[in-house]
């Protein structure tokens, strides 16, 4: 039978799937639409199969944030290519994602598949017809779910590129937004391991004292000032890999937690995404 024009636009808008497959699918259904969709998702889901095993490194970190700032998302959003995570289909499609994972909250990645809903379908699906459409490997990653404590506000960050976004949770009763900012960009800029001295695991401090003895040792100190020299050492990690402590990379003559202060902002917390990490 003939196959409008019409119909196969109508399909393509429905499906986002190109012309040509449109009206190819339409003409094995006989005119069918609802079976030419359907021939559309098996093509997606064999696509989808034969891509199983490929790598996909590339893609792009998003964020979304609610309208009042009290709750944030950041996602990674894989592909095989750089030249697929640059399109803007893709970057669409990862955006739409980063917006339903913060409005669903699912519990992990394999719950966001089956129950987060993009473009009018389960994201698993949604994933699988994209792959079928791109032809390459598209999945979600990871993702994470910050929410601001009362009177405190998420702000986001993407790096020019989208291979790099930060969250922070911030608290105060100065500009937020601005001083939240400036504290996302020191994130993605100098990738420290924490927000504050409290942050940072016990053993990494107990791991870099012991680092700090063995080389005091190593240059002939005594050793009943090992110790001494130790902290010293473990204060000055401090400085280089704590956030609030390292200086401002907007103006070093002072340091982050200086420029939160005279901000009347103060940091809770930040996540840190960078593609393949």
């Amino acid at each position: 039978m003939a196959i409008s024009a019409q119909d196969v636009k109508k399909l393509r808008e429905q499906t986002g799937v190109g012309m040509m497959d449109c009206k190819k699918a339409l003409v094995e259904a006989d005119g069918n639409f609802e079976e030419a969709v359907e021939i559309l998702r098996k093509k997606g889901q064999k696509v989808a199969a034969k891509r199983a095993d490929r790598e996909a490194s590339e893609g792009a970190i998003v964020t979304a944030t609610t309208d009042d700032g009290g709750a944030g998302v950041i996602a990674e959003v894989n592909s095989e290519t750089d030249f697929v995570a640059r399109n803007d289909e893709f970057v669409g499609f990862a955006q739409s994602i980063a917006d339903a994972l913060l409005a669903a909250r699912p519990a992990d990645v394999e719950a966001a598949k089956a129950d987060v809903q993009v473009n009018g379908q389960a994201l698993g699906d949604a994933l699988t017809q994209m792959t079928g459409k791109i032809g390459e490997k598209i999945e979600l990653k990871r993702f994470e779910i910050v929410d601001a404590a009362d009177g405190g506000t998420v702000v986001d960050y993407i790096h020019p590129g989208a291979k790099l976004g930060v969250l922070v949770e911030m608290t105060g009763d100065g500009d937020l937004e601005d001083a939240g900012r400036d504290v996302a960009m020191q994130a993605a800029a100098m990738n420290p391991i924490a927000a504050t001295r409290a942050d940072v695991p016990q053993d990494v401090q107990d791991k870099e004292l012991e680092i700090g003895r063995e080389q005091a040792r190593a240059e002939g100190k005594p050793d009943q000032i090992l110790d001494k020299i130790a902290e010293g050492k473990l204060n000055r990690y401090f400085k280089d890999n704590v956030l609030v402590e390292q200086p401002f990379v907007k103006d070093s003559s002072q340091t982050v937690q200086q420029m939160l202060k005279a901000q009347g902002a103060d940091l809770k917390r930040f996540v840190r995404f960078a593609l393949g990490g």
